[in-house]
């Protein structure tokens, strides 16, 4: 048995991405619209004009344990992040339900963006950044 390490080659690491999965049915239609596009053509446009999202009640489940291939970081206090730790926990311990940090931030997303669609103004995110 080998000690050397294997890892991937270039095609894995360099591999063509087959759907955006923010935008769905956004195809690039003209130069400027490509991501890697020279900045002149950037230059153009002040604000980018991708098409609002469709919601239906298949996209506001959340997508559970699959390869997520999009990221986003996002900055706790010491405080949320043992917070969060302690949900996890709790839902292990109390409910035997198994699941990671990343899938509890993504089911409470799911449940707060259809609040808001819902309630809109009355939802709980928009009243708790109002600071109400």
């Amino acid at each position: 048995m080998s000690r050397r390490v294997q890892l991937p080659g270039a095609d894995e690491l360099f591999r063509q991405s087959t759907t955006l999965s923010a935008v769905p049915n956004a195809v690039p239609t003209a130069v400027e619209d490509v991501p890697n596009a020279p900045m002149a053509t950037a230059a153009k446009k002040s604000v980018r004009q991708t098409p609002r999202r469709r919601t239906n009640t298949f996209d506001r489940s959340p997508s559970g344990r699959e390869r997520h291939d999009e990221k986003i970081t996002v900055y706790l206090s010491p405080d949320e992040l043992y917070d969060l730790e302690q949900a996890r926990l709790a839902l292990r311990g109390d409910l035997g339900l198994a699941v990671d940090r990343g899938r509890i931030v993504r089911e409470s997303l799911a449940i707060i963006i259809a609040d808001l669609e819902a309630k809109g103004d009355q939802s709980i995110i928009a009243r708790r950044l109002r600071g109400r």
